[in-house]
């Protein structure tokens, strides 16, 4: 009976040792990427990263300061 309780008391505490050893960087990088993100999935502009203006390059003529002049159909997007 010591014998079996022995060998049950060393498969449990393997099983409990692997357990723990499993990395815990996979779990943390979905939290950074879901904070960044609301629960929709469109981007919280609370975050520097996502207040960050993407460079418009139109197919159309531009204005002198360099943006995108919307009288033309092709700057209309």
């Amino acid at each position: 009976m010591k014998k079996m309780l022995l060998a049950l008391s060393l498969l449990i505490a393997i099983s409990l040792t692997t357990i723990a050893q499993r990395s815990p960087n996979a779990k943390e990088v979905k939290k950074e990427a879901a904070a960044k993100t609301k629960a929709d999935g469109t981007p919280d502009m609370r975050f520097k990263e996502n207040k960050q203006k993407k460079e418009v390059k139109s197919k159309g003529p531009l204005k002198a300061d360099g943006t995108p002049d919307k009288r033309f159909k092709a700057n209309k997007i």
